[in-house]
Order: structure tokens, then sequence, then C-alpha cells
């Protein structure tokens, strides 16, 4: 790990870190005998964290389904964050309005592989409830809805374990399965004790990017193409900080993705960038073919007009 820094910040992210621990020590103490109310514990752990560290402005509830303008509905979800504007009326319900929601979270105490591969799938299934956004790379390559899943730890504790590897590896393979465009993918994938994962787009490289495409072309394709990733964060990531916590990666990105559809979260999505509580991370990318963009977004990208490093600009190179 590289050298220790000093921000009251990182101190906030190890306490967090340290009560979500004794809390799964303390249910899975019970687990055995009522693992119903084991699970809700978990999730009210983690509905807590939330209401927390999110502005006073949105609404966090537990066990609830979302319902599209068509009226279609979810399978039940564990945890939703409601925009500011969502009406009290509703806000107890259980059945919640696609547009008010602005993420959601399965929540599982131990994670297992099968939970992974369910995760995708729901995930793909419940923003297809939202209709493809279009006029910019970053509406198009990304739902309205955040979606989510945390654990307080995992299933692989064997001495030759390698936890890591094992949730890339089927998350990697659940999404080439599930996922059919990248607006579908799973935006985080939280380990409370282990390490995050989070999902990242490049918008397009082609060869109108690259004066050299030949140098290129193996990786990106002859004709060029998007690519998304999920970027593993993890305590053995080469190089990390040494005040990385998997809880700061949840806390940083998810401000990220709000900060998006609410401007006004922005200088504290920025704050949390710059003070890196998220760390450093690497992934595997998957390619994308220019097709999954509209026709009118497809021009514009294919010829390379697009903006890199302008902060909250939709028409950017990369987004995470």
């Amino acid at each position: 790990m590289s050298r220790e820094k000093t921000h009251d910040l990182y101190d906030f992210m190890r306490q967090i870190s340290a009560e979500m621990s004794a809390e799964y020590d303390r249910i899975q103490k019970r687990a055995t005998e009522d693992p119903g109310t084991a699970g809700d514990q978990g999730e009210e752990n983690w509905a807590t964290l939330l209401k927390d560290w999110l502005p006073q402005n949105y609404e966090v509830v537990t066990k609830g389904r979302i319902i599209s303008q068509e009226g279609d509905t979810s399978p039940q979800i564990d945890v939703l964050v409601l925009k500011s504007s969502y009406p009290k009326k509703m806000l107890n319900k259980k059945l919640y309005l696609a547009a008010g929601v602005v993420a959601a979270f399965e929540c599982k105490t131990t994670l297992k592989a099968s939970h992974i591969a369910d995760a995708l799938k729901t995930c793909a299934k419940i923003k297809s409830l939202y209709r493809p956004r279009t006029g910019t790379p970053f509406k198009e390559l990304h739902s309205p809805l955040v979606y989510g899943l945390l654990a307080h730890s995992h299933s692989w504790k064997g001495e030759r374990a390698t936890p890591e590897r094992n949730i890339e590896q089927k998350l990697i393979e659940s999404d080439a399965e599930s996922v059919s465009h990248p607006r579908q993918q799973l935006d985080i994938l939280c380990v409370a004790d282990l390490a995050a994962w989070t999902s990242s787009t490049l918008t397009f490289i082609g060869p109108r990017q690259i004066p050299d495409w030949s140098s290129m072309a193996s990786i990106y394709g002859d004709s060029g193409s998007a690519t998304s990733v999920y970027i593993g964060h993890s305590y053995s990531q080469e190089q990390q900080v040494a005040h990385f916590t998997p809880i700061g990666v949840l806390i940083s990105y998810l401000s990220q993705k709000m900060a998006w559809d609410e401007p006004s979260f922005r200088d504290l999505a920025d704050y949390y960038r710059i003070t890196n509580i998220g760390g450093s991370g690497a992934g595997q990318v998957r390619k994308w073919p220019a097709s999954i963009y509209s026709e009118e977004i497809r021009k514009r990208v294919e010829a390379g007009r697009l903006s890199n490093g302008e902060p909250w600009d939709e028409w950017s190179i990369r987004f995470p």
C-alpha cells in the first residue's frame, strides 16, 4: 500500500467499516435460528448507512417494488432511495413509482456466487422498466436508476480461497449472460469487508480519434468500439492507498452517479472523488459496437466529437 495520508474522512470510512463488521458478527450468531430476521437486520444496516451519508432530501426505504409507467412491476427490492420530489402520500405504499426512484439495492449478509448471477438478471429486468433515454452518450449509456448489490461479507473463507477473483469472474460471466446494453449493467457490488466493483463506460474510441489506428485495432476492433468495465477496488490491489475501504468506494461512487441528475450534489461528489476515499482499481473491459447508440448520437461519437476531462459533460469520452 502507498504512504498513509491524514484526513478525518478516512477515519469515518474505517469507523463505518468496523461497525458493519461488528454487525455481521452479531447477526451471524442468530442467523441459523432465524435467517429471515438476520436478512432484515442486514438490510437495515445498509439502509441506515445510506440515510447517514446521503443528503437529507433523499428518502431511504426498505422492502418495496418499482412500478413502471406502463404498470409493470419489479421483484421486491431490499433498499430503495427516493428522489426529494417523491410524493409523501406514496412513501409507505411499498409500490414505488419508477420516475421517483434514484437507486435500489439487493442486500446479502453473506455473499454467494448465485447472488451475483441473480442480481445481474434482476438488474437488467428492473432497468428495462425504464424507457431508454436519448440525446447524449451519457443518457444512452446509463439508466436513470442506480442498481447495486451490497453484502457484509462473503462465503469464500477457506485458506486457499480467492474471493476477489471468484467474484470478479462471476460478475463478468453474469454480465455476458444477462446484459445486452451498457445501461443494463449492475452499477456497484460492495462487500464491506473485502472489495467493491463499480461499472464504468468509455463512450467510444475509433479511427477518427487516433491517427495511427493500426496499433489500436487489435484492442478496439477495425471500426472502434465503446467499452464497459467493472472496476475492482480491493485491499490487495497493487499500489492501493492505505486508507482504502469498500464502504468508501460505495459512498464516493454512489454520490457521483446520483449527482448527474442532482446538480446540487456535485460539489460533495467532487469532494469525495478528490479525497480519493474509493482508492484505485482495475478491471477487464467488454467491447460494444457503435450500434448501441441511436443514429444521431452514433454519427457524432464515431466522428470523435467528444470532450475529454470536462466535468459533468454528457459528451465526455468516459463516465463512471
